[in-house]
């Protein structure tokens, strides 16, 4: 038997999340007591968001590539694969049919 290896997914997640939410801790040390609600519910969010998976944060990455595109269709289709390599050629089939599969997992379907 031969057993070929298994290509690495090369779409990394990068997060700056960390940095965003110093950055409001920061104004928050300095806020009035007119900017605090907003500034504490901005911080709110911030830890929302950076709780999100890599495969999340892949798969809204994705949608927003569909959305660019003007694509509505099935997310884990053989179309959105299409459409999703076309908006970024670099990535490979699998890499495309995988992040496809993150994008299905973020819209529940």
């Amino acid at each position: 038997m031969i057993f070929a290896a298994k290509p690495d997914l090369t779409v990394l997640a990068l997060r700056d999340s960390d940095r965003v939410a110093e950055a409001v801790r920061a104004a928050l040390r300095d806020a009035s007591d007119a900017e605090r609600p907003g500034l504490e519910r901005a911080a709110a969010l911030i830890a929302e968001v950076a709780t999100a998976s890599d495969a999340e944060v892949r798969g809204r990455w994705v949608l927003e590539q569909f959305a660019a595109a003007g694509y509505d269709g099935p997310v884990d289709s053989v179309r959105a694969v299409k459409v999703l390599r076309q908006a970024e050629p670099s990535l490979t089939l699998a890499a495309a049919v995988r992040l496809t599969k993150d994008a299905a997992a973020v819209t529940g379907g």
